[in-house]
């Protein structure tokens, strides 16, 4: 099984897969413009499944890498449960793994509500308000905490800067992933969230990142 990035791995991994290899290293800032070299390639040929997101600007390639044996399946990414649960059931639905997915699901479920207490157990009072970059504002949900305005995933213009500004947030979710594109905004601390799982392919450790990060930018 083949995976354009450690996020869909991470997905395929959930539902019971093993045996997968990843397109884009997780070592790669933003994966989904990674460019991949054709000896990344070469695993993609043999694979019974290739899996990808939309939005991977390497998708065509690995489709045309694929020929006629494997299956491409597109994977919908989005990290709030009710999408992980609903795409991991939908995965292992193919792989003929169903109970190795609900297991996971029960786990994932249990540990992505205790995260999410933990977070909302630092926020102070009055709870802060955020802007967030587009692909990580469900994160503010997560931690109970208002965004009151996205920017991204274009350049932030000088007007938008602004705008942002007058809502005089104190928190930046900003999107690590793509660290040119968050503005600085004077009197708000910005919190680098992931949305890609290391190497190990472990989705809850993005959840458990995040909620490091989040509960120690909400510290006095």
């Amino acid at each position: 099984m083949v995976a354009s990035t450690s996020w869909v791995g991470a997905l395929a991994k959930a539902a019971g897969a093993n045996d997968i290899t990843v397109v884009a290293p997780a070592s790669v800032q933003h994966p989904p413009d990674y460019d991949p070299k054709p000896s990344d390639l070469a695993a993609v040929a043999g694979a019974d499944y290739i899996l990808y997101a939309e939005f991977d600007g390497f998708a065509a390639r690995l489709k045309d890498a694929a020929g006629g044996s494997g299956k491409l399946v597109t994977v919908q990414l989005e990290n709030t449960p009710g999408k992980i649960t609903s795409e991991v059931s939908r995965l292992a639905g193919l792989f003929g793994t169903a109970s190795a997915a609900t297991a996971w699901n029960s786990t994932f479920t249990t540990e992505h509500a205790a995260l999410s207490a933990q977070a909302k157990a630092a926020l102070p009072n009055p709870a802060p308000t955020a802007v967030s970059h587009l692909f990580m504002a469900y994160w503010g949900d997560f931690a109970g905490i208002t965004v009151a305005g996205t920017y991204g995933p274009q350049p932030v213009s000088p007007s938008q800067l602004a705008e942002l500004t007058a809502k005089k947030p104190t928190l930046v979710l900003a999107n690590a992933h793509l660290p040119g594109a968050n503005p600085d905004i004077p009197g708000a601390t910005r919190v680098d969230i992931i949305n890609y799982p290391g190497p190990d392919l472990d989705l809850l450790g993005v959840f458990k990142t995040n909620t490091e990060r989040l509960t120690a930018a909400l510290k006095p």
